[in-house]
Formats: structure tokens, sequence, C-alpha cells
């Protein structure tokens, strides 16, 4: 029976790629792959480990209009290893972008890319 070994890749539909680029970009420091191949339509591949990515594709939203829960940790979301929480929340203070703390007392933090996808930061 084949067996699942790791996750390769998560997947986030954009409706604005620069502005997207940007969230990911400056705020979550992350650097984009140059080997994304030419697929018909505008991404970017970032690396966040030695063997995942985050891909992001300008797609019209599924979605449109989707009411979405305010804590990201009751939507679908991916989760992301930090060293530093308390540093990430300085950076999304900064920029004006709204989180909201782990209910489970973990040191995770919860925001929304700016399409309005859920990401967990846990230290």
């Amino acid at each position: 029976m084949a067996r699942i070994t790791g996750l390769l890749h998560a997947t986030f539909v954009v409706a604005d790629l620069a502005r997207a680029r940007n969230f990911y970009e400056a705020i979550l420091g992350l650097t984009v792959n140059p080997a994304r191949p030419e697929m018909g339509i505008l991404g970017v591949w970032y690396d966040v480990g030695p063997h995942q990515q985050i891909h992001l594709m300008q797609l019209p939203s599924p979605e449109l209009g989707l009411q979405r829960p305010e804590h990201g940790g009751r939507d679908r979301h991916i989760a992301l290893a930090v060293s530093d929480v308390a540093d990430l929340i300085q950076k999304l203070e900064g920029s004006g972008i709204a989180y909201t703390l782990s209910k489970s007392g973990r040191r995770a933090v919860f925001c929304r890319d700016p399409d309005g996808n859920a990401l967990e930061f846990v230290e």
C-alpha cells in the first residue's frame, strides 16, 4: 500500500499577484523559487522548508463572497513554523494586518493574507 510521506506544497488562489507578493515577501520574508515553470497563469512558488513550498496562483476566486470566521484557526489554514512569534506580531502590527492568538494557549498566531487565506504561525 502506498503511504503518504510528506506535504510538498500548499496552493493559494490570489486575485492580485503583486499585492499577494508584497504580503508574502515584505511581511513574511519569503523569497521566490525561480524554478516555477511557465504554466499559462501568473503565479510564484516560495520555499518554506527543505522540501515544502507555498504556491500562489492568480485566478478568480471560486469562493467570492464566502463568509469566513474571524479566527483563522476555525477555518481551513496551513500552519508554518516560525522562530519568533513576537517578532512576527510586530511585523503584522506595523503593517496594519489583523491577527488573533491561538485559542489553545500555544505560542501561535493566525492571520490572513490579502485574499483571506488563513495562515497559522507556531513558534
